[in-house]
């Protein structure tokens, strides 16, 4: 079945592989699950790809781990000349992603994996995204109280560091990407408390049925905590069933459409976004320049920061607005 599929990739999809041009280069953009967020990324691979004449194929697991695993070498059986990839589970792709670094260029996007032979990172700081996922929480509830931590899962290095630097933000504590508070224990700080991290595994399902838990589980509850782009919308369909909607506050994670339409009617507090668009963009921009012998293009540091952003109700029209014309290609 492997072989079928993999000349079946050969024959119909152009964008994986040589196609005819011998010259043209052709590029792969994995992420890492299937979401909003990674959709529009798409639009900005797809962007970069007409803008440096090259091609381009966007693939997204749905079933985890093994699907992506499947993915990556498939692109490597047709010959692909570069991968952009969000790694689902870093500590056991390491031998994944140095195969792949063997057989053509690879650079990681949105989530790192540090210790592979990867040629750069592109995306934001997460620990310190994390941080200001916490300001907003902070905001959100000035007297403090206690706080839930919603998320997908955290075997991805971006969402644990993520979830580390809410924590260390709402119990005041100093600067260190490093640290780590494993799941399970109530964490106390001065006047917020984190009762609970729940993970979901990108099961929708689940997602929603953790925030219906954690809304039972602790009906003084202050703040639910979403770090996914999915959790702060299930959160507040939750809130709404119960009839809890301003009682308890949601603070986000990404530029979903309900989430950003929620932030500008006042039930979700606050999101911290990312750029999906230039992790797309850049992606394929560095690529295709590395494909082409310019290794210029990396940074000296191994990291190509795109820094994070706090919306807030008086900023999200401005945000919607730069978004929407991009995906619109107007920009």
């Amino acid at each position: 079945m492997r072989v079928r599929f993999a000349v079946l990739m050969i024959l119909l999809l152009p964008s994986c592989g040589r196609d005819s041009d011998s010259s043209r280069i052709h590029l792969a953009y994995v992420t890492n699950g299937v979401t909003s967020f990674w959709q529009i990324a798409k639009v900005g691979a797809e962007h970069a790809a007409r803008d440096f004449d090259v091609a381009v194929t966007v693939q997204m697991p749905a079933e985890g781990i093994s699907d992506q695993k499947r993915m990556v070498q498939d692109l490597l059986t047709v010959g692909i000349d570069g991968i952009a990839i969000s790694p689902i589970d870093p500590a056991n792709q390491v031998d994944l992603v140095n195969e792949a670094a063997r057989k053509t260029i690879v650079i990681t996007q949105d989530s790192d994996a540090p210790g592979t032979s990867r040629l750069c990172y592109i995306g934001m700081d997460n620990y310190l995204a994390g941080r200001m996922c916490g300001q907003l929480v902070k905001e959100s509830a000035p007297e403090g109280g206690k706080v839930a931590i919603l998320v997908g899962r955290l075997e991805q290095d971006n969402a644990r560091r993520r979830r580390q630097g809410v924590i260390d933000e709402l119990l005041d504590r100093s600067m260190d990407p490093e640290r780590y508070d494993a799941p399970g224990s109530v964490l106390q700080g001065e006047i917020f408390t984190v009762v609970a991290t729940l993970t979901d595994q990108y099961d929708r399902a689940k997602a929603k049925a953790n925030a219906e838990d954690i809304l039972s589980r602790f009906p003084d509850l202050a703040v639910m905590v979403g770090l996914f782009a999915y959790n702060g919308p299930l959160s507040l369909e939750v809130l709404k069933q119960a009839g809890k909607v301003g009682d308890v506050q949601i603070v986000g994670f990404d530029e979903a459409d309900q989430t950003l339409q929620a932030v500008s009617e006042g039930t979700i507090f606050g999101t911290v976004v990312q750029d999906p668009y230039r992790y797309g963009y850049e992606s394929i921009r560095v690529l295709a320049a590395l494909a082409r012998g310019d290794r210029s293009v990396l940074p000296a540091n191994g990291f190509l920061d795109i820094p994070a952003r706090q919306i807030r109700r008086d900023n999200v029209a401005e945000f919607w607005a730069d978004l929407t014309a991009k995906l619109e290609g107007d920009q």
